[in-house]
């Protein structure tokens, strides 16, 4: 893979040109800034931005002052190739708080190890109405300890209005929801996202993750498309690297609340 072209092309397609992530956001454009606005229920969030030293601290600014005035708490997706160097250390100044560093994974599906089946006992089912979604939000809950009332409204609007563009799979042990994740395909891209995967304490390290990537990525391919995309925890790198994924940055969330 070459590194330094794919991460080009993520920053443009995926950040810079955005696309909204439910039918409820939009994507605007302010300045040297991209941001999604979307309901109270949904992200809002800066995803790309393109400033100088001159003028970072005035564009942090103007975004806490645009969405401190609709109201809303807001994160800013800060990468680690992103500029000023010191824009962290702003961001913080301006009030924002950050959330733990993450890596920026990405595969290529047709060279990632998708041999990994779910294990004995253990069978995967797709979402794809609201009792499945109830199950999703369920393992989020017990996995993660946060509240699901956004996973669910998302995940339910998402379905309803581009069910093509989202994937949400669970876990079952019998009828008991163990672990579940979902993948976001962005139309127009070559990129698909995974996100949320989760598994219950005293499920974990039997392979349910591992196979849950890999039922992702099969679908994702049948889909064409050709790179997956993950913001991975230090728990998760490591299985993800072991099965195909190059870590190309950093990502951390700065969050303010108005």
């Amino acid at each position: 893979m070459d590194h330094k072209a794919v991460l080009a092309r993520y920053d443009r397609d995926m950040r810079e040109n955005a696309t909204p992530d439910g039918p409820d956001a939009r994507i605007e454009r302010a300045g040297a800034v991209v941001r999604q606005v979307a309901d109270a229920e949904g992200w809002n969030g800066v995803l790309w931005s393109d400033l100088d030293p001159a003028g970072a601290d005035r564009a942090i600014h103007e975004q806490v002052a645009y969405f401190t005035g609709l109201g809303r708490d807001f994160e800013w997706k800060l990468y680690g190739h992103d500029r000023p160097a010191d824009l962290g250390a702003r961001l913080t100044a301006a009030g924002f708080r950050a959330e733990p560093e993450e890596t920026l994974l990405i595969g290529e599906t047709g060279r990632l190890a998708l041999d990994a089946a779910p294990p004995a006992g253990i069978r995967l089912v797709q979402a794809t109405d609201p009792a499945g979604v109830d199950l999703v939000v369920d393992v989020h809950e017990k996995a993660f300890g946060t509240d699901g009332t956004r996973l669910r409204h998302r995940l339910l609007a998402r379905l309803a209005a581009a069910p093509g563009t989202v994937v949400a799979v669970v876990a079952l042990a019998g009828d008991e929801p163990v672990s579940a994740a979902r993948m976001e395909l962005v139309p127009g891209t070559l990129f698909a996202g995974l996100w949320g995967g989760g598994t219950v304490e005293g499920w974990r390290g039997r392979g349910i993750y591992r196979a849950l990537v890999a039922h992702r990525a099969h679908v994702a391919a049948a889909h064409g498309y050709r790179y997956l995309q993950v913001d991975a925890s230090p728990m998760s790198r490591p299985i993800l690297e072991r099965l195909g994924f190059h870590a190309l940055s950093t990502t951390t969330p700065y969050l303010y609340e108005s």
